[in-house]
């Protein structure tokens, strides 16, 4: 049974791996240099734009209906309530839907392949650390109607 002070016990923000791995990517670059002539093709760039409007409708969407149903952001705190409507009923994760996208935008418009290369570690990294932890306390806080959410939408798109 949940506690009032239960939560999915994520301690880092979010947002904060997103991030740190682009500052590293960053670092990294200036280190070991790959070259970039292929993010300065305009087509990168339009891609790029795109994936930034897809994860500005991802991140709008789910912060949105936090607000209007007065839930928590932070991962730290309880939950009031089961979201699976709106943009939950086509993702479980909207937000990190969004980060991600916004993060793979950014590397097109910036150009550096570090970005790339780290970013199969940084889904890693969410999906363990963050995603696995807000799962496992879903399920103890909403039991059998999250078991069903989850049958029913999937974890990423």
């Amino acid at each position: 049974m949940a506690t009032r002070k239960d939560s999915p016990g994520v301690y880092i923000p979010p947002p904060l791996f997103y991030v740190l791995t682009f500052i590293a990517a960053i670092i990294l670059q200036k280190s070991v240099v790959i070259d970039v002539s292929f993010f300065e093709m305009t087509a990168v760039k339009v891609v790029g734009v795109a994936l930034l409007f897809t994860a500005f409708f991802f991140l709008s969407r789910s912060i949105g209906q936090f607000i209007s149903s007065k839930n928590t952001l932070i991962l730290i705190k309880p939950a009031f309530s089961l979201q699976t409507t709106g943009i939950y009923h086509i993702t479980r994760n909207p937000m990190y839907v969004g980060l991600t996208l916004v993060y793979l935008g950014i590397t097109c418009l910036i150009g550096n392949w570090w970005n790339i290369i780290l970013f199969p570690i940084l889904l890693i990294v969410v999906q363990q650390y963050i995603m696995k932890k807000e799962e496992q306390y879903l399920q103890r806080k909403f039991g059998q109607q999250y078991l069903d959410y989850k049958l029913t939408v999937r974890r990423w798109l």
